[in-house]
């Protein structure tokens, strides 16, 4: 079966036991795209998210104690980024179930189209934008992780300088309307034919075993960066709000507060989080360009 054609099929309603998962794929309050949500519920069902993510969050979790503890003792800091990446690219190829490396991967793409989004509709519009689209999960090795937690700082800080050298600048994007060129579908490809019994693995376990490869040959402080960009969410949750006068949605941001950061053991649990808010930032904005084009008369994209 071709799992990316393929919808998610529910089951018939049986009133007197109903199916969770269908549940959940068929409620539409929060929108995702729905051969995204198709791969989370798969993804969601998968017997290790049962059986092995309690005692791999544990493992990971001593072991992310003991590689913290260790480096900062160590009267200096080291990282390589070329092991990261690979190694991390050998697990998702090797232990990793499709549906979760073809979440992994389109994540990255959709990152990328939010942040040009921004930088479209910014106080200026020549920030750099990103060009970080990854394809299947061979291209994350060329140092995609590491560029995607750049490529976010870099804009919130050049984003708030445009923004103190333009104070009207909101006014003037608002009357000329909201563009919408960056918010385009992202391509995935993922073989979901070739499919060993080893590649098992759900994203959240994923995760938690991936944090412990960031932390180690990251430095420090280039993990507490990384961690913390998961706060971010709120942050652009708002600045999509600013710029479409619409906050009805922020309540689904559950990576919240910046100023108060988590600590660094339930990052995994953060980033699968910070996934789904993600889906849901990119299908809304997938929504409103297809409302403003019916607004103006032209055939949607979407």
């Amino acid at each position: 079966m071709n799992y990316l054609s393929a919808p998610y099929i529910p089951q018939p309603h049986d009133r007197t036991n109903p199916d969770t998962w269908d549940a959940l794929y068929l409620d539409g309050a929060i929108p995702v795209d729905p051969v995204a949500k198709a791969h989370m519920i798969r993804d969601l069902k998968n017997w290790t998210r049962s059986y092995l993510l309690l005692p791999i969050k544990i493992f990971a979790n001593v072991m992310l104690a003991i590689i913290l503890i260790v480096k900062r003792l160590l009267p200096f800091q080291f990282s390589n980024y070329w092991i990261m990446h690979r190694s991390a690219a050998w697990f998702l190829n090797n232990f990793v179930s499709p549906e979760a490396c073809y979440l992994i991967v389109r994540h990255i793409g959709l990152g990328s189209n939010i942040v040009n989004f921004l930088i479209d509709n910014s106080p200026n519009p020549a920030i750099p934008k990103s060009t970080l689209y990854p394809c299947k999960v061979a291209d994350l090795a060329d140092n995609a992780f590491l560029e995607h937690d750049l490529i976010l700082y870099n804009f919130v800080l050049d984003y708030h300088q445009a923004q103190r050298e333009n104070p009207n600048w909101l006014a003037e994007v608002q009357a000329r309307g909201l563009i919408y060129d960056s918010i385009q579908p992202v391509s995935v490809e993922i073989d979901f034919s070739r499919r060993h019994w080893w590649q098992m693995l759900d994203l959240e376990s994923a995760i938690e075993l991936f944090k412990v490869f960031y932390s180690l040959w990251l430095t420090c402080d280039e993990f507490e960066r990384a961690v913390l960009s998961l706060e971010f969410d709120e942050n652009f949750g708002c600045y999509i709000s600013m710029l479409t006068d619409d906050y009805r949605w922020n309540h689904a941001i559950a990576n919240r507060n910046p100023l108060a950061p988590e600590t660094p053991f339930g990052a995994a649990r953060r980033l699968l989080l910070h996934g789904i808010i993600t889906e849901h930032l990119h299908r809304y904005l997938e929504l409103s360009r297809s409302a403003t084009e019916l607004a103006a008369g032209s055939t949607p994209s979407n």
